[in-house]
């Protein structure tokens, strides 16, 4: 039973990794497909293989997800991964309906949500100011960020090149979305592909199959870094056109300053705070933030309204589902 359920956790872990790929591809791409700096089929090859290279950076947005969540010491083996496969289902379950809606919500968010429901369904305590800290005041503050420095940098872009030629400055700014899409692909993976990492660690941890002193090995991290990959090759065009298009007509250059500023969040966060932030939330606030700058009527507030609103629903909602998972499935699991 033991092992059939760490296998199911790994296998679900995984599925959720996949989702988290075609769901969040968008994150690193859409901008630079609508402003034609790069091809669909191109863009998400590129995407795919920098999730990739991004997954195989570093642990610590991984550990915080294994051991700053819920605690799931005292727990019997079969309780602890019951818990954890429950918090998986709630958070592909929200992953798939908000794909379906074409809604850039946080597959961060949604595992979180789904690990906090599933815990507290099943009794576990929830480390509450870990989760204060590490997620909800980064979920606040991160758009911000992505918002006032994407208008800020912007501001300054329109400045410098004032006097440019138009012609020739969206040239270079094509070209330039090239690499500011690499760098936002390989914050996504070095975000994202980690959050599954943590959970299969935290199985494993749970009956013994990894050593807490030696990391997360190796294997774990490949796996997790090739299902992101391959659900980012996979394409998630509904949330694409939502990114690219339904928040703002974006041209290259603001596609190149929203996709930088968004990259350098992602990476203050995994490397110094070792907070998971989303990618959702952090790409599409800078989008509104270099489209403000050509006038806030040019932001489609009504679209942004209803990413907020999915947004604010996604733990709530993981964790809801999680729990009716948790209570349903309690009496064969454990």
């Amino acid at each position: 039973m033991e092992v059939a359920l760490v296998v199911l956790v790994v296998a679900l872990a995984l599925s959720f990794d996949y989702t988290n790929g075609f769901h969040d591809a968008a994150n690193a791409i859409a901008t630079s497909v609508s402003t034609r700096a790069l091809t669909p089929r191109v863009a998400l090859l590129m995407a795919a293989t920098m999730n990739f290279a991004g997954a195989l950076l570093g642990t610590e947005v991984a550990e915080t997800i294994a051991t700053s969540i819920v605690d799931l010491t005292g727990a019997s083996t079969h309780a602890e991964l019951a818990v954890v496969l429950c918090a998986l289902l709630g958070a592909i379950t929200w992953n798939l309906i908000t794909w379906w809606f074409g809604l850039p919500s946080s597959s961060t968010h949604a595992l979180i949500g789904g690990l906090v429901g599933a815990g507290l369904a099943g009794g576990m305590s929830v480390y509450w100011s870990a989760i204060v800290d590490k997620v909800v005041l980064p979920m606040v503050i991160s758009p911000l960020v992505g918002f006032g420095l994407a208008f800020a940098v912007m501001i300054a872009v329109l400045w410098i090149f004032r006097s440019a030629a138009p012609a020739k400055t969206y040239r270079r700014f094509r070209i330039a979305q090239t690499a500011s899409a690499a760098a936002m692909a390989l914050g996504h993976g070095l975000q994202d592909a980690q959050k599954t990492m943590g959970v299969i660690y935290l199985a494993l941890l749970t009956v013994g199959w990894a050593n807490p002193d030696t990391g997360i090995p190796l294997w774990v991290k490949l796996c997790a870094a090739a299902a992101i990959s391959a659900g980012t090759y996979s394409g998630g065009w509904r949330i694409m056109r939502t990114l690219g298009r339904k928040i703002i007509e974006l041209d290259p250059a603001r596609g190149f300053v929203a996709e930088s500023v968004s990259a350098l969040v992602l990476y203050v966060n995994a490397f110094v705070l070792h907070a998971p932030v989303s990618t959702t939330h952090t790409i599409t606030s800078a989008i509104m933030g270099v489209g403000a700058t050509r006038r806030l009527s040019a932001v489609r507030w009504g679209v942004a309204k209803n990413i907020a609103i999915a947004w604010v629903l996604t733990i709530p909602a993981a964790a809801l589902v999680a729990a009716l998972a948790t209570w349903a499935l309690w009496p064969f699991l454990t």
